[in-house]
């Protein structure tokens, strides 16, 4: 996971106030713990004259996002805010030891902070809180504590439903491609020391609490169903209690997008802005265009937590983008923001395409005979690109023609005007299963014509969805497929922001299999599709938009100094074993290694993926995920290895997680947990 910030981002010089830092302010709470924070401020700040904006991350104010929190925290900050950044319990110089995500006890905590920030002599009473994935998540969380001093939250790239939309779980089934990597991220930074030249001699204790914080993983893999486990922090389970203003936004390369939909939906006081970008803010994330997100963070502050001013722009602000050929990387992409000001109410115009037997997607309900899906190509899904990409190259789907032969496709014909799609797309399935388990993939492509005109060219994915049919009725209790009865389902594919070009198909590709996507079932079954399966497009009407969007340029505060110690790298290669039937996805993110000047901290990272599987053996999947950290200065140097590896046969899930820690070069620690988890309709 990437925290640098490039050099050739607008940096803006004039402010209308001079700044100071204040670092290494500690926060002491009622149990005697005390969490590290930094405040920028104002250097002419009166009493009782700043309202405070806040991020509360486990990522480390101290090293690893000391560059991204400069470009963003003091920008804030000369705007009259006091800008707060504060390390989460049992992360960075913050006491005691982090077992897992969005506790109970992590909101608790920061109840205490808005308690403590109130009390300040600067404060105005007012609290803002704002983040980027944990911390737009934690945002939410906590603004449904409804502490009275929380007045508004912008939360980004996050989720209202822990379950449905998070690196987890996807439509019921083990999203393999991230959950042992991201358990693997937070193993690896969980372990990562306090800095004894801020807090002392007791940073060695401490550490060793953090070494043999068991691995996330465990309770991830434990809890298959939608439970309290996953209930706790969802807040779509009463979206009543956020009752304050809510800005959301998502990037439609991102993984946490649908859940902007929903909350537009249901939260009682939300905005949205959805555009091109992957998980990163969006004065700075790729695919272009960014925009001024920065003079937005204001707009919005300043309306909610000092009274004056406004943010101006629609409910719902949306980048549509045009079609495009399909890329490993996108720069930029064409396309043009639209405002919706009455979203949700009306949707959309429904526009619907049915299956046939010939394979095509049709107006009319014609198709006479079932169609039959054999899942013997266990290695389907393999160029379906990252689930939630960070920017860096190679992230995005490859051409879909290396997965179709794999599956079954319908194709639409092609389009006698451009059509502007905005939502969720819907697969309304007549299904039957050979087997008590089984799950469908289904993937939405536009296709373009080929450079002669006469046949279908390259296929760009534009959607995805899946369904675990054992939980067609519920994602708590799922229920045995009967052999060979047809069920009704629906599979909600990622929404879409897109206009389908005149002379483009629509394809929809559909499989029992989706690696790494989804994590196989012990047997793969045989799907038929019976009469009256469609295609549910969610067509916006011109009538529904209004006109106005504006956003400013790109700005940024100037970062601070550092100096690179070795350069970032990234390889991604797909391979094939042709003598034992073997596909493996190689994945190698060298993050690099920065040197800070201020404070003489070096960190860096590399982390290895791999995920690995025969082609006719659902029992062969294999994921591993391997990381290296450093982290020091002059004689103080901290080097953390750890393996995670996944593995199942067809009762149990295999875990081994592995971390050995060096100080300098001498082994100092080093723990094996190994982990059978019995499998549950997954």
């Amino acid at each position: 996971m990437v925290f640098d910030v490039p050099e050739d981002k607008n940096v803006r010089t004039d402010f209308p106030n001079e700044i100071t830092k204040i670092e290494n302010v500690f926060i002491t709470l009622k149990d005697g713990q005390k969490l590290a924070a930094s405040i920028w401020m104002p250097v002419k700040a009166k009493d009782g004259s700043l309202p405070a904006v806040l991020e509360y991350l486990p990522y480390r104010k101290g090293d690893f996002t000391a560059v991204r929190d400069s470009v963003r925290h003091p920008y804030i900050a000369s705007f009259g805010y006091a800008s707060i950044r504060v390390d989460i319990r049992g992360s960075g110089n913050s006491d005691s030891w982090l077992a897992d995500e969005y506790l109970k006890q992590e909101q608790d905590d920061a109840m205490e902070i808005f308690n403590w920030i109130v009390k300040q002599p600067w404060s105005n009473g007012s609290i803002g809180m704002f983040g980027k994935s944990w911390g737009g998540f934690n945002s939410l969380q906590i603004a449904a504590r409804q502490h009275p001093a929380l007045k508004a939250i912008i939360t980004i790239h996050s989720t209202d439903d822990r379950y449905a939309d998070d690196v987890h779980y996807r439509g019921g089934t083990m999203l393999a491609s991230d959950m042992l990597w991201w358990a693997s991220t937070m193993f690896a930074y969980h372990a990562r020391p306090q800095d004894p030249q801020i807090v002392g001699d007791s940073w060695r204790e401490n550490w060793f609490e953090r070494l043999n914080t068991p691995p996330n993983v465990i309770e991830w893999v434990r809890h298959q169903t939608r439970d309290n486990y996953w209930k706790h922090g969802s807040v779509c389970e009463d979206y009543s209690k956020v009752d304050i203003p809510v800005l959301a936004v998502g990037g439609w390369k991102d993984g946490y997008t649908n859940s902007v939909f929903r909350m537009i939906e249901n939260l009682p006081n939300c905005k949205a802005i959805i555009g091109p970008w992957v998980h990163d803010f969006p004065e700075m994330a790729s695919p272009g265009p960014e925009i001024g997100f920065l003079q937005t963070h204001i707009d919005w502050w300043d309306q909610h937590l000092k009274g004056k001013g406004e943010y101006t722009n629609p409910k719902f602000s949306a980048f549509i983008q045009e079609s495009a050929t399909p890329k490993n990387t996108y720069k930029t992409r064409k396309g043009r923001w639209i405002g919706l000001e009455n979203y949700p109410t009306p949707k959309y115009q429904p526009f619907s395409l049915y299956t046939s037997e010939a394979q095509t997607l049709v107006s009319n309900p014609t198709q006479k005979n079932v169609i039959h899906i054999k899942g013997i190509a266990q290695d389907h899904g393999l160029f379906r690109g990252t689930w939630c990409p960070f920017g860096q190259e190679g992230d995005f789907a490859a051409d879909q023609r290396l997965e179709d032969s794999k599956s079954i496709v319908f194709s639409s014909a092609p389009f006698e005007n451009d059509v502007d799609f905005f939502g969720f797309p819907k697969f309304h399935a007549k299904v039957s299963s050979d087997k008590p388990n089984a799950f469908l993939s289904v993937r939405l492509s536009e296709r373009f014509p080929s450079t002669d005109g006469k046949n279908k060219g390259e296929s760009t994915l534009i959607s995805w969805g899946i369904l675990n049919l054992s939980h067609r009725n519920s994602h708590e209790h799922p229920e045995a497929l009967q052999e060979d009865k047809v069920y009704n389902v629906t599979i909600d594919m990622d929404v879409l922001g897109t206009t389908i070009k005149k002379g483009n198909y629509l394809e929809i590709a559909v499989s029992p299999t989706d690696w790494p996507s989804a994590w196989p079932l012990a047997e793969t079954p045989t799907l038929t599709l019976h009469p009256g399966t469609r295609l549910e497009l969610p067509r916006i009407r011109d009538a529904d938009r209004c006109s106005k969007v504006e956003f400013g340029d790109s700005e940024i505060y100037q970062q601070i100094r550092k100096k690179v110690l070795r350069q970032a790298h990234r390889d991604r290669q797909v391979k094939f074993d042709v003598v034992n039937n073997v596909w493996k996805i190689e994945d190698l993110s060298d993050e690099g290694k920065l040197k800070l000047l201020h404070n003489n901290i070096e960190y860096g990272s590399i982390n290895k993926n791999s995920w690995t599987i025969q082609s006719d053996d659902p029992l062969s999947a294999e994921t591993t995920s391997d990381w290296e950290l450093t982290l020091g200065r002059d004689d103080w140097q901290i080097k953390l290895i750890t393996h995670s590896r996944l593995t199942a046969d067809k009762d149990n899930f295999y875990l081994r997680n592995t971390l050995t820690a060096y100080e300098g070069e001498k082994e100092v620690f080093t723990r094996d947990w190994n982990n059978p988890i019995p499998r549950n309709f997954c």
